[in-house]
């Protein structure tokens, strides 16, 4: 599940790295991209990838609405949540991610966060975020929609992704999730730097810490309209 407005820049990368994924079943696998309304080239560009991929456009919105929406389009036991503007690293992550969900029965196993091409705090606040998820395991899961797999049985028990909260929706998720059932697997995906260019390094950190403090309260990510996604970059 893609949720995705206005990302035809950005869009060709994810797909191209997904369409080399060594994943046995990928040729089959459907990719179903939320669309909340682009006025660009973005649903054109995604249907260039057919027939290497198996590309649905189904209706989007705030991520959480375009998630939980592909989550009831889709028939398959696991579901891959990714952001529009990431790039699949490694051609194994998705082989490797359901052989691990299958042999340890997991519930959710996300990856390392990447970015090559920011600068060294830019990259200093990945390697910070890629270490709370990795000790998230031994408190709370924590894990973003930048890649996470679920096990949709346990995505159905939960209730999908808040679809009022303005952000953070998928911090709150994966709270939810047991801690023997999460995983940070090796590998990673490659984002940009956009969102610190956009909001500044202080204001990101920022957010970070009031997500973790706050992070009982959904009135709270229901409330912040400043963080309101689908602003252009």
């Amino acid at each position: 599940m893609i949720p995705a407005k206005n990302e035809e820049t950005l869009l060709p990368r994810l797909l191209a790295s997904l369409r080399v994924q060594d994943y046995p079943l990928m040729p089959e696998t459907k990719i179903l991209l939320a669309d909340a309304g682009s006025t660009d080239g973005t649903v054109e560009i995604a249907f260039r990838f057919r027939p290497d991929l198996d590309i649905e456009i189904i209706k989007g919105g705030l991520p959480s609405i375009g998630r939980n929406n592909g989550a009831r389009h889709s028939q398959s036991r696991y579901l891959l949540f990714i952001d529009a503007d990431i790039e699949i690293a490694e051609t194994t992550l998705l082989r490797r991610a359901v052989d691990r969900m299958n042999r340890e029965g997991l519930h959710c196993v996300t990856t390392d966060i990447l970015c090559r091409d920011g600068k060294f705090l830019d990259r200093l606040l990945f390697a910070m975020n890629n270490a709370a998820q990795r000790l998230s395991r031994f408190h709370k899961p924590f894990a973003t929609g930048m890649f996470m797999m679920v096990q949709k049985a346990r995505f159905e028990s939960i209730g999908g992704f808040d679809e009022k909260a303005l952000y953070a929706e998928d911090y709150q998720f994966t709270q939810q999730i047991e801690r023997k059932r999460f995983r940070v697997i090796r590998g990673g995906v490659y984002s940009t730097n956009r969102r610190f260019v956009k909001m500044g390094h202080g204001k990101i950190v920022r957010s970070f810490l009031a997500t973790a403090v706050h992070h009982r309260h959904s009135e709270y990510f229901r409330n912040k309209a400043h963080m309101r996604y689908w602003e252009p970059y």
